[in-house]
């Protein structure tokens, strides 16, 4: 099922990724041949950020191949964050052609005879390239909302950000007909800085998704909520999350009763689980550890013996009291830095009320001899 859901995710990024590819590859030709004979600096660096979209697209659909792939031997968590990873590249050359750009731009504002003097033919290239950028903005984004692809989410975005930057493109091209030359240059300049944004803000977001920055606080507020609400749950700590590519991975501490059964316990852990992940659509997985305490304000356990060890003790502490051996089971309880020791007895071994309290008060003292051990029960049923 896995696999199935993975593959029409991927033939639906594809498909959407695909029809913006060819838009940008002759709205990115054509804006740099249309720039070149209209003599428009900005509309050949606006032609460049088109075909700046087009490498992108293509590692959109290499990420989406290969980062939808389900979890395998080597990759237990999957390969969600191949997409992550190219993100990080697409941003960090975006930034290196804006460089470029910016630094010709510059030189030319400088030196006014290299200014360039556009005319018609770029004016209506950038206009088209506005309303055709905007349309495959919005097609991109529905994609990307319903599939919960943050790359495809930025890919709708790089789009958008090539028909603002062909808006500042019309104005400067406008304002050097009008007779204002350097605007076209400063066109460019605006060209420029949206370029190396986008980039840096793609870079900058998966870059904090490599290092498992935690989801926002308003989400992880309603997880602590839902969480709150499942019966038996009496507190959580040590509540974390990731993101891993489109998904979102839960780990948390729940405390419940120190009472309950083993099987009680995981059945309340298995709920928390559900719950988030039927509730938050985009958590995919949570680990539950449970507590019978807050183990972050208590003196910790783990210095203090398993039962192998401790039944050895004990026994040897009930070496002279004849009625040890009548004990069914010993139940042992980890809390506050102690072992609390609960002990079952058949009724049987009582002759009346007086010898059930003498057997319950030996035993007890008995076992608090043994170090470690905190509070004792004893049982008869």
């Amino acid at each position: 099922m896995e696999n199935v859901l993975a593959d029409q995710r991927y033939a639906e990024a594809r498909k959407v990724t695909l029809v913006g590819s060819v838009l940008d590859l002759v709205l990115g030709v054509g804006k740099i041949f249309a720039g070149y004979i209209g003599s428009s600096q900005a509309l050949i660096a606006d032609g460049i950020h088109s075909l700046s979209d087009l490498v992108t697209d293509v590692l959109v659909l290499f990420a989406a191949k290969h980062g939808s792939r389900a979890a395998d031997e080597e990759h237990p968590y999957g390969h969600a964050r191949i997409e992550t990873m190219m993100t990080v590249a697409l941003g960090m050359a975006l930034i290196a052609v804006a460089l470029g750009l910016g630094y010709d731009a510059a030189r030319r504002l400088f030196e006014p005879e290299l200014l360039l003097h556009p005319g018609w033919l770029a004016l209506i290239v950038a206009a088209i390239s506005i309303l055709s950028k905007e349309i495959i903005y919005h097609y991109t984004l529905r994609a990307a909302t319903r599939l919960r692809s943050n790359l495809l989410r930025a890919n709708a975005w790089h789009s958008r950000s090539d028909a603002i930057s062909s808006v500042i493109v019309l104005i400067g091209v406008l304002g050097s007909m009008a007779g204002l030359t350097y605007l076209d240059a400063i066109a460019t300049i605006g060209v420029v800085y949206m370029i190396a944004k986008i980039g840096w803000d793609l870079a900058w977001h998966s870059m904090r998704e490599l290092v498992d920055t935690a989801l926002d606080a308003e989400r992880v507020s309603k997880i602590r909520e839902f969480i709150n609400d499942i019966d038996g749950v009496e507190d959580l700590h040590l509540l974390k999350t990731r993101r891993m590519g489109a998904d979102a991975l839960v780990d948390v501490h729940i405390q419940v009763s120190a009472r309950l059964s083993v099987s009680e316990g995981h059945q309340i852990s298995e709920m928390v689980r559900k719950r988030l992940i039927d509730e938050m659509e985009e958590v995919t997985d949570v680990m539950v550890h449970i507590d019978p305490e807050n183990d972050e304000n208590v003196p910790p356990s783990f210095n203090l013996p398993l039962r192998r060890e401790v039944e050895k003790k004990l026994q040897q502490a009930w070496a002279d009291i004849p009625f040890a051996e009548k004990i069914e089971y010993i139940t042992l309880h980890y809390l506050g830095g102690k072992i609390h020791v609960e002990l079952q007895m058949p009724l049987a071994v009582c002759s009346d009320r007086d010898s059930a309290r003498h057997i319950r008060d030996t035993l007890i003292a008995a076992s608090k001899s043994v170090d470690g051990i905190g509070e004792v029960s004893v049982c008869f049923h």
